[in-house]
């Protein structure tokens, strides 16, 4: 295991580490990134984002369209995952979300980087059965008719077999007092290969419904997938020496402490975990709104997740080995395609996917989970230390600066005045404003 201190790990394809990056100007980054993946200039046009959705393909993606939304597309850096560099779009609004999660896979990275791994990806659809009088019968005879309601489930999607995928098992849960009455549901369990999957397993849901209900003698309601994907898992680690969390004012030992105490909070109370798995979110949703995945299904998936045990919980463990190394885990579903949907028609969501340059959507699950341990380790080293608002809010005053009028440079400096007197406010930034521009006419 390697430190900060040791040379860079040996990594193919795109270097992720890159110097200077933040201290560049969106133009240079720009071309720094596309130069780094070997992008195209269309794509490079695309994460520019000027005109990259036009209107006649906005029409056609949802309804009642007036016009199109921009968000900051940013990219975090010197991630390394599974011994691979990765640049990682980012699109959000939020100050130092980017940051830190770059930050972090900085630290992360001198210590070996993030390891993943991930589940197959299958996805549950749920048939609902109502006016049964003998649940557990119907249970008997659905389930003695297995395989005829699976293969009538793949019959529907012959492409998704040849590629491996399809309908694999099926489970049924019984609800014996519900307030309808006794209830069956009958889980579908699908492997959709690269795709989120809502459209096939919806699509096979309606599809045997019919002979679900002819099974079961009793009446099929709901044919739906479920957006808790928990057998569609996605999981990271990270392990980071006490010289790799070190600063001047604390030592390894002490933040590595800090943080797994942190984390204890979030794992014994519900009013933290909330905050905690929303930090890990920050992480998370960015790259699933980049790649024009699903995030409300995503969100709905992971505190699904968390309270699978009965009550709201951490998503994340974080712990220190025998050796005095801090061990971060995150687990997860990651219900993520590559095919299909916004990840085929926005043409930024194809750029920020070239730019990732993922093979499946396995990785993609994976690398976003990195992702979102990163940025987790990131808030709690801050919280554990500093306090969360001194690296929050000396970027949000670049935010504050501009609501005060300040543009160019004038944003940087009153930034950094404002950051340095610790006096983030509106009113603060429009005193500084009309101070530069006086001594500048004076000048």
């Amino acid at each position: 295991m390697s430190n900060n201190n040791q040379a860079e790990p040996k990594t193919h394809g795109i270097n992720a580490r890159i110097e200077g990056f933040r201290d560049m100007s969106p133009h240079e980054r720009l071309e720094t990134v596309v130069k780094a993946a070997a992008l195209s200039d269309e794509q490079k046009a695309a994460l520019q984002g000027a005109g990259a959705l036009p209107m006649t393909l906005a029409n056609g993606m949802i309804e009642n369209v007036i016009g199109t939304f921009d968000m900051p597309l940013g990219v975090a850096t010197n991630f390394m995952i599974n011994g691979r560099d990765y640049l990682i779009p980012m699109a959000v609004e939020e100050p130092s979300v980017v940051a830190g999660a770059s930050y972090m896979a900085r630290i992360a990275r001198g210590c070996g980087g993030f390891v993943t791994s991930s589940s197959l990806p299958i996805m549950r659809a749920q048939i609902q059965v109502l006016n049964l009088t003998d649940i557990f019968g119907a249970r008997a005879r659905l389930l003695a008719h297995k395989d005829e309601i699976i293969s009538a489930a793949n019959a529907r999607d012959t492409v998704l077999i040849g590629l491996g995928g399809g309908c694999k098992d099926l489970e049924i849960h019984l609800f014996e007092s519900t307030p309808v009455g006794p209830m069956l549901v009958l889980h579908l369990l699908v492997d959709v290969r690269d795709a989120m999957g809502a459209n096939t397993v919806n699509t096979m849901a309606e599809t045997v419904a019919p002979l679900v209900e002819r099974m079961s003698g009793g009446e099929v309601r709901l044919r739906i997938l479920s957006n808790l994907a928990d057998l569609r898992l996605a999981r990271a680690t990270v392990r980071l020496t006490p010289q790799a969390l070190k600063t001047e004012a604390f030592s390894g030992e002490r933040m590595a402490q800090g943080i797994v105490e942190a984390c204890a909070l979030a794992i014994v109370d519900p009013y933290r975990a909330a905050t905690h798995n929303k930090g890990i979110m920050n992480g998370i949703d960015p790259i699933v709104i980049a790649t024009g995945n699903d995030w409300r299904a995503i969100e709905a998936g992971a505190h699904a997740y968390a309270s699978r045990s009965g009550r709201y919980t951490s998503l994340s463990r974080w712990e220190l080995d025998q050796q005095g190394q801090l061990v971060g885990t995150l687990e997860m579903p990651m219900a993520l395609g590559l095919v299909g949907g916004a990840t085929k028609t926005h043409p930024a969501a194809r750029a920020a996917l070239a730019l990732l340059d993922v093979k499946s959507a396995n990785e993609l699950a994976e690398v976003t989970v990195a992702v979102g341990l990163a940025q987790n380790m990131a808030a709690l080293r801050a919280l554990a230390t500093e306090g969360i608002q001194r690296g929050h809010m000396a970027l949000h005053a670049q935010n504050i600066a501009i609501l005060a009028g300040a543009t160019g440079e004038e944003i940087k400096k009153i930034a950094r005045e404002m950051a340095r007197t610790h006096q983030v406010t509106v009113d603060h930034a429009k005193a500084l404003l009309a101070d530069l521009k006086k001594a500048s006419s004076a000048s």
